[in-house]
C-alpha cells in the first residue's frame, strides 16, 4: 500500500471510531445536557438540517460517489493536501493573533515547506519531518479573545456554525483558495472541488453513519460543538441572552 492510500485508511479507521465513541456518548448524555442548552432555536436548526440533507441526499453524494469512483485516491489525497496547505497559511495567522507565537511559526515553516518542497501543497512533506498540523480560524481565535460560542445555528447549504463562528465566516473566507481567480467561473470550479472532494472522503462514515444514529440531527449538532469546544465552556449565559421567546427544543414536525 502505498503512502498516501495508508495515511487515507488511517483517517477513515480514525474516524469510524470518532462516529462509534461520539454515539455512545450521545446516548448517555441526558435531557438537558449542554448539547441542547447550546441550541436555543433547534425547531428551526432542524428544518435547515432537513433541507441540507436532502441536498446532500439527491445532489453532493451521487455526485461525490461517482467522483470517487473516477478520481484515484492519490489523487483525492494531494487534493486535500493543497486545500490543507492553503488552510496552515490561515492557521498561522489565527496562531499569531492568539499570541501563540511558538506555534505560529511552527505553522509557518509547515506552509513554507509543502509550498515549495511539496509542491503547492500537493504532498504534505511537513508532517513527514515532524511539523504536524495545527487547524485554526477565525472563530476559534475569537475565542481565544473570550467570546463565548453563543447559540448552535445551522446555516442553509453552509451546514452548522454558532453565533461566534458565524461572525468569523466572512473573515476565514478572505483565507479561501478561491478567491485567487478572478472569474467567477473559476471560482465556482474550485470551491465545487473542495466541497465534492471532502464529501467523498467522507462516503464511508457517513453511510455507517446512517445505520447507527438514531437522532442525526443531534449526532451532527454534538459533533460539532465537541468539535468547536462548546462542551465544558461557560457559554450557558451567552446562549440565555440570545435566546429567543418562543424557543422549543423539541423536533421540528414535518
Amino acid at each position: 500500500m502505498s503512502a498516501p492510500a495508508g495515511r487515507s485508511a488511517g483517517a477513515t479507521a480514525l474516524l469510524l471510531g470518532l462516529i462509534l465513541l461520539l454515539t455512545g456518548c450521545a446516548g448517555l448524555r441526558p435531557p438537558g445536557a449542554q448539547g441542547q442548552r447550546l441550541d436555543p432555536w433547534e425547531s428551526w436548526n432542524r428544518k435547515v438540517f432537513a433541507f441540507n440533507d436532502a441536498l446532500d441526499v439527491k445532489v453532493l453524494k451521487p455526485v461525490a460517489t461517482v467522483y470517487s469512483d473516477i478520481v484515484p485516491s492519490p489523487v483525492r489525497h494531494s487534493v486535500d493536501n493543497f486545500f490543507g496547505n492553503i488552510a496552515d497559511g490561515w492557521s498561522a495567522v489565527n496562531l499569531a493573533l492568539q499570541g501563540r507565537l511558538k506555534a505560529s511559526l511552527e505553522q509557518s515553516m509547515r506552509f513554507a515547506v509543502n509550498s515549495t518542497l511539496g509542491f503547492a501543497g500537493l504532498i504534505d512533506i511537513g508532517t513527514e519531518v515532524g511539523l504536524e498540523r495545527k487547524s485554526e480560524d477565525m472563530g476559534k481565535t475569537f475565542g481565544r479573545w473570550g467570546t463565548g460560542t453563543g447559540a448552535y445555528i445551522v446555516w442553509p447549504l453552509f451546514g452548522p456554525s454558532s453565533v461566534r463562528d458565524s461572525l468569523a465566516m466572512p473573515v476565514d473566507w478572505l483565507a479561501s483558495p478561491a478567491l485567487v481567480f478572478d472569474g467567477g467561473v473559476n471560482k465556482v470550479a474550485i470551491y465545487s472541488l473542495q466541497t465534492i472532494n471532502a464529501r467523498a472522503n467522507f462516503l464511508r462514515a457517513s453511510e455507517m453513519l446512517e445505520g447507527i444514529a438514531l437522532d442525526k440531527y443531534t449526532f451532527y449538532r454534538d459533533a460539532y460543538l465537541q468539535r468547536r469546544g462548546s462542551f465544558g465552556n461557560d457559554d450557558e449565559y451567552e446562549v440565555l441572552t440570545l435566546e429567543p421567546a418562543a424557543a422549543s427544543s423539541a423536533p421540528a414536525k414535518p
